[in-house]
């Protein structure tokens, strides 16, 4: 067992240091806390993270859920998870007081979640879910349902799901069929079934609150029809808790995250279960997605904490496991020399600087979407809430998908790292290598995802939001350029902003002239391309942040910290950053040999 997964210098220099999070406490909505107070929370996280979370994430993996009886059985840590959470504030912190919360950033929520999904990526599942079911709640049910529901959710008695998916649908949420039918005492005989439920049942919460989105009798095709419901497993009458008609019908097996149950749920099969409508009628989509852009950064937030949680366990390998010997100056092996360590081989080191820059870039990633989502709520002036919101919308896909997608590579490095032990049940690294696989497929595919970006987000407002992050980079880099050692990066990536420049003259010329599936053919090329500019450009920043550290001789954090992010900066430029090269190439190739042509051949 791995002895660290994650690294609290690092999160801290990103909060405080790069990130600037004192910018955001100093905002009237979050002046009730500071750094100290930011401290003890993140303490009592890390805490609670070593002593319950990060001891048993083997054993919710060899003890995986399971379905037995109508009833779905979970590791017993799961309840220490949803009380315990309750009682840190790991649900409420971000809602406002009036809801019950905290009012903490979603900064200080996302560090925290990061280093509980570090410690154990599966536990804080349950709690994530109810948290993103009680925002729901209490920016959109009325005053009735937020009193019935909202406290117990938020203090981790009661769990919390979100119900879209079925099994005919898919991702195609405009074809969902579940049905809603009027009554006349108000509220709505629901009829359907949902899969996927992630955390949606077991023993240890006295009650689900499932929001649900289902087709009001009579309402309008597609998506414009869809309502959004509160369906509780039980409904809360007379001071006790009656069955709602709600039936756990199974729990998927899968692949990895095997302690955190997906369950398939079947809903008035006894034509008894009641809904609460939640808002408006057949506003149920457009609610469910403002809550989107939170749920999707806490998925890239997952994946970068895997990814940690990998890059750590593998480092501590390669600094305990002899093989092999270094060349000497003759290019031969002396067999009679000690064995080497294999961190001192150059490939090895190669695939933990790879790691490394992308979980810690990742992680810078996720911080500065978690600041603008909080500035974008929280700011006075009207022009800065808009330009934090159009920065959010345009990140969050890449949010999303770049911690998903390459943090899987990482965690793959890491297991090579191993060698043939990286591929037995004896070492870590072959569960985190399945654990992550999920997160592409979370919230919306990567196809799903690079759609869009690049068919909806570039577009908005005629670019305006990749305008704003174009300046936003262009910033660092006339800070970078003025020190010696970094000019050369920031030239480099200023070379790369003319290179997106032209990749989208070149796509947009398809959609002007109604080609549009030519424009999004290759959109998850583009979402790679435009994620490692973006990442580029985060790496460059904490460069120069980690620069001034050196130069003013802040003691804050060793000299050695400081050098190693200039140097893994250096590493992701020439590695990562040069790959948009070929990217480019392919994405203004004008052969289209992906999509279906005239004749209706298809060659797969």
């Amino acid at each position: 067992m791995a002895k660290q997964y994650m690294d609290m210098d690092t999160l801290k220099f990103l909060l405080y240091n790069v990130h600037d999070l004192q910018s955001v406490l100093d905002q009237k909505h979050f002046s009730d806390h500071d750094k100290d107070s930011v401290e003890i929370f993140l303490d009592s996280i890390k805490d609670f993270s070593d002593k319950e979370l990060f001891p048993y994430i083997k054993e919710v993996d060899d003890q995986a859920c399971y379905y037995k009886d109508g009833k779905i059985i979970v590791h017993p840590q799961v309840e220490t998870m949803m009380k315990k959470g309750g009682e840190l504030g790991v649900i409420a912190g971000i809602f406002d007081y009036e809801d019950g919360g905290m009012q903490l950033p979603g900064m200080v929520a996302s560090a925290s979640g990061f280093i509980m999904d570090a410690a154990n990526n599966q536990l804080p599942g349950y709690t994530g879910l109810t948290l993103g079911a009680a925002e729901l709640v209490a920016h959109f049910a009325n005053d009735e349902l937020k009193a019935t529901y909202l406290q117990k959710m938020l203090d981790g008695i009661w769990g919390g799901t979100m119900c879209l998916t079925e099994p005919q649908a898919g991702s195609s949420l405009s074809d969902i069929t579940t049905s809603a039918t009027p009554t006349e005492d108000g509220h709505y005989k629901i009829s359907g079934q949902k899969i996927f439920i992630s955390a949606g049942d077991h023993e240890y919460c006295d009650n689900f609150v499932h929001l649900l989105l289902a087709r009001i009798d009579g309402a309008p095709a597609g998506t414009k029809g869809i309502s959004l419901f509160i369906v509780p497993k039980h409904r809360p009458e007379n001071g006790g808790l009656t069955p709602n008609d709600v039936t756990t019908a199974g729990d998927f097996q899968k692949l990895g995250q095997r302690g955190y149950c997906t369950t398939h749920l079947m809903f008035g099969e006894k034509e008894d279960c009641q809904g609460y409508l939640v808002g408006e009628a057949n506003k149920g989509l457009k609610y469910m997605f403002l809550m989107m852009n939170g749920a999707r950064i806490g998925v890239g937030r997952g994946g970068t904490a895997i990814a940690s949680a990998a890059y750590h366990a593998s480092l501590e390998y390669a600094k305990e496991r002899p093989q092999g010997r270094r060349l000497n100056n003759e290019g031969k092996k002396n067999v009679n020399d000690q064995q080497s360590l294999i961190i001192e081989h150059a490939d090895v080191r190669r695939m933990l600087l790879l790691q490394k820059v992308v979980y810690e870039g990742a992680l810078s990633l996720v911080l500065y979407a978690s600041r603008c989502s909080d500035l974008s709520r929280s700011l006075q002036d009207e022009k800065e809430r808009e330009k934090y919101q159009l920065l959010l919308e345009i990140l969050t896909p890449m949010v999303k998908t770049y911690p998903s997608e390459m943090g899987a590579v990482a965690v793959s490095n890491g297991v090579q790292v191993l060698g043939g032990y990286g591929f037995t049940m004896e070492y870590i690294l072959q569960q985190y290598h399945r654990d992550i696989r999920i997160f592409s497929l979370y919230e919306g595919t990567t196809g799903i995802q690079s759609l869009d970006l690049l068919g909806r987000k570039v577009t908005m407002q005629r670019g305006k939001a990749v305008e704003l992050l174009a300046m936003e980079i262009m910033q660092t880099i006339q800070k970078a350029v003025s020190n010696d050692e970094l000019r050369p990066y920031a030239t480099q990536l200023g070379e790369k902003l003319q290179l997106v420049q032209k990749v989208l003259g070149h796509l947009t010329e398809y959609a002007k002239a109604g080609e549009y599936e030519v424009f999004t053919a290759d959109a998850n090329l583009f979402m790679e391309f435009f994620s490692n500019i973006t990442i580029a450009w985060l790496w460059l920043d904490m460069a120069h942040h980690a620069k001034l550290g050196l130069i003013k001789g802040d003691k804050t954090y060793t000299e050695e910290f400081y050098e190693s992010k200039v140097h893994a900066m250096k590493f992701f430029f020439k590695y990562e950053l040069s790959k948009t090269t070929y990217l480019a190439e392919v994405l203004m190739n004008k052969e289209t040999l992906t999509i279906q042509d005239s004749t209706q051949k298809v060659f797969v």
